[in-house]
């Protein structure tokens, strides 16, 4: 490990699923989910005005890469899919990348474009890409859902052989 850790913050609907399947990657430090992108300060489960669900993950950069974590995102979710994932419908299940640099924010630009180019997806990515803001941690039983229940509700899954190629290959 590296001596220092970076963080990513993204939504891309149901934070439970993304939870549960981001912080088993090599190299992820920790995870926890929250309300994010909004206008409520506090937010809560029961109010988070505009906020989507979203997850900040803390990882080392020397074993992951910030690509390597979007491409699993994008592998996970729906990004074509405007404020939905599954039955999941509104503003809080929309898909976003928060960046935390202008090294994220471009890291974050060249992965759209390789999503684009890549027919992976039906349609093109609607994922937003803004910078970060406040992150409020969502109550206690929000964290680490599916652990505590393994067959809980999830819309996230990764794709079989789904491999992002850079647009370079692709071509």
């Amino acid at each position: 490990m590296t001596d220092r850790a970076e963080r990513a913050v993204l939504a891309g609907g149901c934070f439970w699923g993304m939870q549960d399947l981001i912080r088993k990657l090599p190299g992820v430090i920790a995870t926890r989910v929250g309300y994010t992108g909004g206008d409520v300060a506090n937010a809560t489960y029961r109010n988070h005005g505009t906020h989507a669900e979203g997850i900040e993950i803390v990882f080392d950069p020397g074993t992951i890469s910030y690509r390597r974590i979007l491409e699993v995102f994008f592998q996970i979710h729906d990004p074509t899919t405007k404020n939905r994932q599954g039955n999941d419908i509104g503003m809080s299940y929309r898909s976003a990348i928060y960046y935390v640099d202008d090294e994220q924010k471009r890291v974050a630009e060249e992965t759209i474009a390789d999503v684009n180019a890549s027919g992976l997806w039906p349609g093109k990515v609607v994922t937003e890409v803004e910078p970060v803001g406040d992150f409020w941690e969502a109550e206690p039983e929000h964290q680490d859902y599916l652990e505590r229940y393994p067959n809980g509700y999830t819309c996230h899954f990764p794709r079989q052989n789904w491999i992002l190629p850079q647009r370079s290959a692709a071509e």
